[in-house]
C-alpha cells in the first residue's frame, strides 16, 4: 500500500544529525522490504535498536499436517476454538502450505507480558469478536468488530483487548500484502472504480516513547521457531519516523460492493492481494437486476486454487447449515456450488445481508490436527439431493 504516513519528530534530511536535548544522538534505522527496493520507513530512536542481551529458549511453531493430500470439501467449525489465556498460545493454524498459514485465535488476556515480532510473514488479523488497540513502535491502532489490521513482517507488536471474549482470524502471508493492483494507479493512489480508498484506513496514531532500560522480552518468529530475546532497552522508543511501511486497519464495514445486472464473479469482492493467495470481502449487498437474474452463484470449478471462506455474520444465501465462525473449504480439482435449493430460492430476492471473508490460495491447503478435530467430517455429503 503506497501510502506515506509519517509521526512524531525527525530531522528534514534522511541520514543526517538528529540531536536529543542532551546532546547525543538519535539512532537511525531502515525498516524496509525487498532489499532496499520495497516499501520502507525510516525510524528515530532513544537507543541504538541492535542490543540484545540474551538469546534463550526456541519452541517450534510449524505446523504438521494431519491431512497432507486433501480432496474432500471440509467445514470447520472455527468457535470450537477453546479460548486461551495467551495471545500466541491461542494463535491455532488450521490451513497452511508454503505460501501462508491460516489460523484461528481466541485470545483472552491482552498480550503486555512481552512483545512479539514475525520475521517470517506479514499478518492480517481479521477481528470477528472483541475489541481494543494494536499497539507498536511506530505508534497505535484502535480496532473493533469487522477490522482488518495488516501488520508489516518485522513489527514489533503488543495487543491489548478491551474483554475477554475474542475471536480472531489469522493469516501469515510469505508474501507482502498489497490492496489489488487494479485498484490503483500508477502512482499507487486508490482509483474511482476502487470498492475502498486511503480515506477508510486506520492509520497509525498516537506515538508513544519509552525511554526505559531494563530487560524486555521478545519472541521473535523466524523460520518457523519461537526464538525468545532479552533486550537492554524498552523496543517503543521511537520518537519519530516517516515513510510508507507501517501497519494499517481497515474495516471490512467500509468495503462498497460491486454490482451489475447479472451475477458478479469473486474477483470484485477483492480486498487484498499477494502473489500467491486473494483475501476477498463478502458484504451486505443489492442483488443484480436483470430481471431474470438469478442471484445465488453458479456452480464453478476450483482447477487452479484451494477456497476458504470464514463466515462472519448473516445469511449466506448459497449455503446451509452454516454459522458465525465456521470455515468452509473447498479443494482445487473439484467444482462447487450452492447447496441445493438454494439457487431457485435466491430468485427474485433484492439483497442479502451476509459478512464472510474469503482467501483462495494458488496452492494446495494441508489440513492440521487442529482443523480435524472441529471438522464436521460430512459436508462433502451436502450437495447430495
Amino acid at each position: 500500500m503506497p501510502l506515506y504516513h509519517k509521526l512524531g519528530n525527525f530531522p528534514q534530511k534522511r541520514h543526517t544529525i538528529f540531536k536529543k536535548k542532551d546532546g547525543t544522538l538519535h539512532y537511525e534505522q531502515l525498516f524496509g522490504t525487498i532489499g532496499f527496493d520495497g516499501m520502507s520507513s525510516l525510524l528515530y530512536h532513544l537507543h541504538r535498536p541492535t542490543q540484545v542481551k540474551e538469546v534463550g529458549k526456541v519452541l517450534d511453531m510449524a505446523p504438521r499436517a494431519a491431512v497432507e493430500y486433501n480432496i474432500k470439501s471440509r467445514l470447520l467449525k472455527g468457535f470450537q476454538v477453546t479460548p486461551e489465556d495467551d495471545y500466541l498460545q491461542s494463535r491455532k493454524t488450521v490451513l497452511f502450505n508454503s505460501d501462508v498459514h491460516v489460523g484461528l485465535a481466541a485470545p483472552k488476556k491482552s498480550l503486555t507480558e512481552y512483545f512479539y515480532k514475525n520475521t517470517d510473514a506479514d499478518e492480517l488479523l481479521f477481528v470477528h469478536k472483541g475489541s481494543g488497540t494494536l499497539k507498536t513502535f511506530l505508534g497505535e491502532i484502535p480496532f473493533e468488530y469487522g477490522d482488518y489490521l495488516v501488520i508489516p513482517r518485522g513489527m514489533i507488536y503488543q495487543v491489548e483487548f478491551d474483554t475477554e471474549d475474542n475471536r480472531l482470524l489469522i493469516t501469515e502471508s510469505y508474501h507482502p500484502i498489497y490492496t489489488p493492483k487494479r485498484y490503483r494507479n500508477w502512482f499507487g493512489q486508490h482509483l474511482e472504480h476502487s470498492p475502498f480508498c486511503e480515506r477508510d484506513f486506520k492509520l497509525p496514531q498516537n506515538l508513544q516513547t519509552y525511554d526505559e532500560k531494563g530487560e524486555f522480552l521478545m519472541k521473535v518468529k523466524k523460520q518457523g521457531q519461537l526464538h525468545h530475546l532479552v533486550y537492554a532497552t524498552h523496543p517503543f522508543d521511537v520518537v519519530g519516523w516517516d515513510g510508507y511501511n507501517f501497519p494499517y486497519g481497515f474495516s471490512i464495514h467500509n468495503f462498497e460492493p460491486i454490482t451489475g445486472r447479472v451475477h458478479q464473479p469473486p474477483p470484485v469482492h477483492q480486498t487484498f492481494e499477494t502473489s500467491a493467495f486473494v483475501v476477498c470481502s463478502f458484504c451486505p449487498r443489492l442483488y443484480d437486476y436483470h430481471p431474470q437474474s438469478i442471484p445465488a452463484p453458479y456452480n464453478h470449478s476450483n482447477i487452479d486454487s484451494d477456497e476458504v471462506l470464514y463466515y462472519v455474520d448473516g445469511d449466506f444465501m448459497s449455503r446451509k447449515g452454516i454459522d458465525e465462525g465456521y470455515i468452509s473449504l473447498h479443494p482445487a480439482g473439484i467444482p462447487h456450488g450452492p447447496h441445493p435449493g438454494t439457487y431457485e430460492a435466491s430468485i427474485g430476492k433484492s439483497k442479502t445481508e451476509e459478512l464472510a471473508v474469503m482467501i483462495d490460495t494458488f496452492k494446495p491447503l494441508k489440513l492440521t490436527q487442529q482443523a480435524m478435530d472441529i471438522d464436521d467430517g460430512k459436508y462433502y455429503k451436502s450437495w447430495l439431493e
